[in-house]
Parts: structure tokens; sequence; C-alpha cells
């Protein structure tokens, strides 16, 4: 067994025993490694200290747990393992940046530490042939863009280390609120239908430190408003990495984190092939029925 599976395994466990106590000894155990060692392969793999990487999958567990009305947040702290409603209430503060109290009221899209699925750290898939792993189906093939395709929608601009904390660090996603108000603009302001294809690009800005982020549906360039915001995808030659997730939540929370990172650190390095500035995301739509989608990397090479 390679070394990256026996952490896997651990964190299999960890993930099926979140709401009892999880001793760093047992973990070592499973693992065949003395608690010193595990705790530094752990580290390495997961970008996370053990106690840390626990903690914050409790707190993505409160997420989904807390908008359940019918379970108290005392409730919730205990079946997590926290000895009180005032040290889980903290602990979820110092996460989110808001209360279990405050989120419960007011729900929204947050960031989490996502269960890594470490198979895609040493896997290679050969183009055409899906790769399944726990919550995810992943193909990567070769496209052809004949012809430009267009896009209106709202722009923002982000700092570099949001995207570097996908996946690992916790807080308000604030893509989320750029999408609601694109919905919210959709057809009253960018004159888009309902069922319009929506895309998600992220591309450099001219300020150091940031990047830009576009939310958009397509449209047609003749008529696109000086005023509005646009997105060129260009014709070309692309790497089209389609995936597939239990529900939207997990898609774009979860699955298209795990694809980008497979893209970028796994995939293309390995396959010797560079890529334009720009992602892609490319929805059929926002909606909670949405459980497929794709992201398109232009190749320069």
């Amino acid at each position: 067994m390679h070394a990256w599976e026996q952490i896997q395994e651990t964190i299999d466990f960890i993930e099926d025993h979140l709401t009892e106590e999880i001793e760093i000894e047992k973990l070592a155990g499973m693992a065949a490694l003395s608690p010193f060692y595990f705790q530094r392969l752990f580290s390495r793999l997961v970008k996370k200290p053990v106690a840390e990487y626990i903690r914050l999958r409790r707190m993505a567990k409160a997420t989904e747990a807390l908008l359940q009305a019918d379970q108290r947040v005392l409730d919730i702290a205990l079946e997590l393992g926290f000895s009180s409603h005032e040290n889980f209430s903290r602990t979820f503060k110092d996460t989110f940046g808001m209360t279990p109290s405050e989120y419960r009221k007011n729900p929204t899209a947050l960031n989490y530490m996502t269960k890594p699925e470490l198979l895609l750290n040493y896997v290679l898939l050969d183009e055409g042939v899906p790769l399944i792993t726990e919550g995810i189906v992943l193909e990567i093939n070769r496209q052809k863009l004949r012809e430009p395709a267009f896009f209106v929608g709202l722009e923002k601009k982000l700092p570099v280390q949001f995207l570097n904390g996908l996946g690992t660090e916790s807080g308000a996603d604030p893509l989320d609120t750029l999408w609601r108000d694109f919905h919210r603009q959709k057809g009253a302001v960018l004159g888009l239908p309902d069922d319009v294809e929506e895309i998600g690009v992220t591309y450099p800005c001219s300020e150091e430190g940031y990047f830009c982020y576009f939310a958009g549906g397509t449209a047609q360039a003749a008529v696109i408003p000086e005023n509005i915001s646009s997105w060129e995808l260009p014709q070309g030659d692309y790497i089209v990495c389609s995936f597939e997730a239990e529900n939207f939540k997990e898609l774009v929370m979860d699955a298209l984190y795990k694809a980008q990172q497979y893209l970028y650190q796994v995939w293309l390095p390995n396959k010797n092939l560079s890529t334009d500035f720009f992602c892609a995301e490319r929805y059929s739509s926002h909606s909670p029925e949405t459980t497929c989608m794709e992201v398109w990397l232009k190749l320069t090479n």
C-alpha cells in the first residue's frame, strides 16, 4: 500500500466518526506509523495538521446541520463533540466569521475545508477515460471551438488569497454574492432568457495581488451594450474537463475545486501542456438540479 493510501484510510475514518472522539494514536496505528511521522505525513498531504483538519471538517458538517430547523444549536454542538454551546459558537465564529445563530437566521454560501481525495494527486488519466472517485465522476477530453462564444454578465475583483485558499480555508464565499447579483439582473438588466448557458471565468487583473471573476450568460456579439461587462471565449483548441457530483452544492463547492487542482497540479504538468491565462467554468444553469459542468482551458502549445 502506498503512503497516500494509508493517509486516505485515516481521512475516510475521520469522516465517518466526526461525532466521536478521535485519537491521533489510533489514526497513526491505522496508517502503521508512529504518531510523530503520521502527523508529519498527514500535514504534508492534507495541508493541515490532523487536529485542525478534524475541527474544520466538524465545522463543515455543522453548516449542514444548522440548516435543519428541528435541531437545536446545543444538540449540534454536543453531537459534534463540543463541551458547550459557548465553545461551539466561538469555534464556529472563528472559522466562518459569524455565530451559528447568525448563520441559521441568514444562511449564506460558505467556503470550507473539503474532504481530500488523495487519489487525484497520483493518478494520470488518459483522455476520454472517466475517473470515478468518492462523489465525483471526472473525464478529460480535447475540443476545438471553431467560433468564439460571447457572454454578458458581471465582473468582480478579488484577492489572490481567495483562490489559494479554496478547498482548505473557511469563510463566506464572495462569488455567491456575484452569482446572486447576476441572476437578479439576468432578465431585466442583461436581457438574457432563463435557460441560457452560464459561464464563470477566472483571469488576472491589472492590480497586483488580485484576480478578476466574470459571471455571465450566452449572448450575441452584435447586441452587447457598451456599458455591460462581457467576455469572449476565443476560438481554438481546448482541454475540457467534465465532471459530475451528487448535487449542485457538491458540484461547485467540492468537485470544482478538486477538478481544477487535478488539472493544474497533476494532469497538465504530466502531459507537458500549457494553457492560456483564463479558466472558464461552463454550466447549463445554476439551478439546484444541475449536477454536471465543464472546465475549459485553452491550449497554447
